[in-house]
């Protein structure tokens, strides 16, 4: 009797599980696997009875956590509203994420959007996975849904905006980030982007007024007022333009693209002292120091210091080799240009050579290059004697050619 008994629990617990699989195969995995967890401590649970037998402590533990406790909690977080298994994809697709399994967790993200078309994270992460694989318009689709579902969600909101942007829809852009700053007007990064978006259309007074906007919200953003400092340079407002980089130099002592932008802006309205203080403040800089040492060669120039002129430029040319081409074709240079370091110019070197500048900046570093070069002129005759002295070495050696 005893082994019919056994051979027919096993038997109806089989057909049961085989049953039971038939019907759920559609629904969803994670809560088949906890049903088939419940059902294998139930199954320990009748082996135990039918076989007298008596488990150790860790079975015992066990089957009460596969067949009471998970299913409670489970019980619980629903009650909660939590999907657990949402839960458990969101768990498995950011653990894959961070270790590095890109594929398996777009996988996951995937199937949980499959399954839960409104999980906002999903679409969230989704989109980031698309952005990093530079399937653009994909991620804007994706940060739109989550949009819809978070209204509040002014980051994703931003997203949009940066990536219609990048793809070259400016105008779409610029509206999306005025609504989004009419929403969250602190939202810094937005006016930032927004400003940019204008000094590339040139619409510096537009810019103005937005940056003017994000500095009532964050009056000691640093960024703000280096990039009115910019739009003052285009403007030709110098004096204004002073302020605001002297302002975002004095909250970021790091800035030194503004204590650059302040020497050029000196160095135009020819205070020679000012500008020099500024270029060595802007040697700080690895990469903007073969810039400050040129301009550092060029004010010893113009205040007739031949040998200090020659030492600043030729340490500009042993860090960028560009600088031997641009030094022998300012005029300001031909009575020293024999004493200049010839290097061997490599031309992979010279394209390897990246910049950090925004385009706004470099806007504003031509901008002032090409006011120095009319307005420097005009003003040359105010500097002491020794600068007409070096205007007629300038004039003999072109003589001589």
């Amino acid at each position: 009797m005893l082994a019919e008994k056994i051979i027919f629990a096993v038997l109806a617990v089989y057909l049961l599980i085989a049953m039971f699989f038939k019907l759920i195969k559609n629904i969803d995995k994670i809560y088949v696997a906890v049903l088939v967890m419940q059902a294998l401590g139930l199954i320990l649970e009748i082996i135990e009875v039918i076989f007298d037998l008596k488990y150790n402590i860790f079975i015992k533990v066990i089957m009460y956590l596969i067949s009471v406790v998970i299913p409670i909690i489970i019980l619980l977080l629903e009650k909660k509203g939590k999907n657990i298994s949402e839960i458990i994809y969101i768990a498995l697709a950011k653990f894959y994420d961070i270790t590095g399994n890109g594929k398996k967790s777009k996988e996951l993200w995937l199937k949980l959007i499959d399954k839960y078309p409104n999980n906002y994270l999903a679409h969230v992460k989704l989109a980031e996975i698309y952005e990093r694989e530079g399937g653009m318009r994909k991620a804007i689709d994706e940060y739109v849904k989550a949009v819809d579902i978070n209204k509040k969600d002014y980051d994703s909101y931003y997203k949009i905006s940066f990536l219609l942007n990048e793809l070259g829809k400016r105008e779409d852009a610029s509206i999306m980030l005025k609504n989004l700053l009419d929403k969250k007007p602190d939202y810094i990064k937005a006016s930032m982007l927004l400003g940019d978006i204008l000094c590339a259309q040139e619409l510096y007074k537009e810019a103005l007024n937005v940056y003017n906007k994000g500095l009532k919200t964050s009056p000691n953003n640093f960024e703000l007022y280096y990039s009115m400092g910019i739009v003052y340079t285009m403007l030709n407002d110098f004096e204004n333009a002073k302020i605001c980089y002297e302002k975002a130099a004095t909250i970021n002592n790091l800035l030194t693209h503004a204590y650059y932008a302040l020497g050029q802006i000196n160095l135009v309205e020819m205070d020679l002292d000012e500008a020099e203080k500024y270029f060595t403040k802007a040697l700080e800089d690895k990469e903007q120091e073969p810039d400050a040492y040129y301009k550092l060669g060029k004010i010893y120039m113009l205040r007739g210091d031949h040998d200090n002129a020659v030492k600043f430029v030729n340490l500009a040319i042993e860090l960028d080799n560009n600088y031997i081409r641009i030094a022998n074709k300012e005029p300001i240079f031909i009575p020293i240009k024999s004493k200049f370091k010839m290097p061997i110019i490599d031309e992979e070197d010279i394209h390897k050579k990246k910049s950090s500048h925004t385009e706004k900046e470099k806007k504003a570093i031509e901008h002032l290059d090409k006011t120095y070069g009319i307005v420097g002129k005009l003003n040359i005759h105010k500097l002491r004697p020794k600068i007409r002295h070096t205007e007629r070495e300038i004039e003999d050696e072109r003589e001589k050619f």
